[in-house]
């Protein structure tokens, strides 16, 4: 077992389980920072492996930290960033579910609750951005990304054809 791993890993993640507003994809762009950036974990195309592999599978959507955990030091390194990524802020919300059901009508309270929500909405629009500058996909993956957001964001169109036609859309230009 390589303890120090297991050590980068806690330090990387535990804090980040506290920026995770919004859920595990709020913090997308800063665990690919820590894992590709700064430890040199893994290469672009490792981590959006893990990414997609993440979204794929059933369960929470900070999954991803879970499979970074097992790239990097096994089955010790997994149970690591999962005690890492959730024990932290889990702890933090039961303490805090307490004050913030008593004193729920208070102004300070209503003023966080409604400065955190874009404060989660930019978070997840970085995770993006992080994704498609990671995918090397060029103008091609900006082009869907932004025409598949506008179609969900203003449209009822079913999410499955908006994946068949983005597939579709790289089928033909490669």
């Amino acid at each position: 077992m390589k303890w120090r791993l297991l050590g980068d890993l806690l330090a990387v993640f535990a804090p980040l389980s506290f920026l995770s507003v919004g859920g595990g994809q709020s913090i997308l762009a800063d665990i690919h920072r820590q894992a590709v950036g700064v430890h040199g974990w893994m290469t672009d195309a490792q981590f959006l492996d893990l990414y997609a592999l993440s979204r794929i599978t059933p369960g929470p959507g900070s999954l991803l930290v879970t499979l970074v955990g097992w790239h990097v030091a096994g089955f010790w390194g997994a149970l690591a960033a999962s005690v890492a990524i959730f024990v932290p802020s889990s702890v933090l919300v039961f303490g805090l579910a307490h004050v913030w059901s008593r004193y729920r009508d208070r102004p300070a309270i209503r003023a966080i609750e409604s400065g955190l929500t874009p404060v989660a909405a930019g978070m997840v629009l970085a995770a993006s951005c992080t994704v498609l500058r990671a995918a090397e996909g060029g103008v091609w993956a900006w082009a869907v990304a932004a025409l598949s957001t506008l179609a969900l964001a203003w449209t009822r169109v079913n999410p499955l054809l908006v994946l068949a036609v983005g597939a579709l859309v790289f089928l033909l230009a490669l």
